[in-house]
């Protein structure tokens, strides 16, 4: 029987497992996790034949090498980087075929931070609460990827697509995070609503797959003390004690009590997967939607069960 399987030979600075996530259990305190380039996710299983579904790798900044035991079709999407295999270069964004035994290595990333390894079959590790996603706040699913991991691969699904060219936007000066307001910006001045869309923000060091942190001015508060816990959505704008705001991601926790500012719609979130530190980041306020001002007793939305 073929040995459907590969094996770590360099990890990289964090490689992870990940799906489209577990969401809708965010009341048993549970995060959403999986792929936070969603986008990328979606199409490096495409163009290997695989459902979006699959679980595929997600590195982070220095990507990761990997050795297969059975011949395998690989792509390599999200940001763009050298990948060889057995040390020839092989192209970037479309799908390759991988001879058993054979390694591939997908380099740092020229821009960007996080790439998206997804294999013919995709990676069969065992399911926690029907996703095979890494998360690092809950513990849930595969641990980070370590020299000699070895995980399983599942049987391909159908033949590779076939992609003359993977559009890419190319390297981002400025991270553009548009936010509806709310539900606790009234504890906050104007003058501190002033600084968020007007600032200078950048990413900080100190982001991960939790959340996107923030370097700049910070918010003027209108009241002290703290909220009860209550639940905190996926894109949240959660402002801790030093003022500065937080950009909840896909492992983030499932409730806070530091004031949501305003809540970042999913489809904006791609590009804070890609940012690395030191990016300018840009808060810009959505139009449409409610202002807590108009409906200042209203809870933050928690993922529904």
């Amino acid at each position: 029987m073929t040995d459907r399987a590969l094996s770590v030979v360099r990890a990289g600075a964090l490689t992870t497992v990940q799906d489209l996530g577990r969401p809708g259990h965010a009341h048993l305190g549970v995060p959403r996790s999986g792929a936070l380039d969603e986008p990328a996710h979606r199409l490096a299983n495409r163009l290997v034949g695989n459902p979006e579904s699959a679980a595929t790798l997600e590195t982070t900044l220095t990507g990761c090498a990997v050795r297969v035991r059975a011949a395998t079709t690989v792509a390599v999407t999200g940001a763009p980087c050298p990948v060889t295999v057995d040390g020839r270069p092989a192209p970037w964004g479309a799908p390759v075929r991988v001879p058993a035994g054979a390694v591939l290595d997908a380099g740092p990333a020229t821009h960007g931070l996080r790439g998206y390894l997804a294999f013919g079959g995709g990676i069969e590790a065992d399911p926690v609460l029907g996703s095979r996603a890494t998360d690092l706040l809950s513990g849930l699913g595969p641990a980070p990827l370590t020299e000699a991991t070895v995980l399983p691969l599942g049987h391909p699904y159908a033949p590779p697509a076939a992609a003359d060219a993977i559009p890419h936007a190319g390297p981002a000066t400025e991270l553009l995070l548009p936010f509806l307001p709310g539900p606790r910006d009234t504890w906050f001045t104007d003058r501190g609503l002033h600084t968020l869309t007007t600032g200078r923000f950048l990413v900080s060091s100190a982001s991960n797959r939790i959340g996107l942190r923030t370097e700049g001015t910070p918010l003027e508060r209108a009241r002290s003390g703290e909220l009860p816990s209550e639940g905190m959505p996926l894109g949240a704008l959660q402002v801790p004690p030093n003022g500065l705001p937080v950009l909840f991601l896909h492992d983030h926790p499932t409730t806070g009590g530091y004031p949501v500012v305003g809540v970042v719609p999913e489809r904006f979130l791609a590009s804070a997967a890609q940012a690395v530190p030191g990016t300018p980041v840009r808060f810009t306020r959505l139009r449409q939607g409610v202002s807590s001002r108009a409906a200042a007793a209203a809870p933050a939305p928690a993922e529904a069960p």
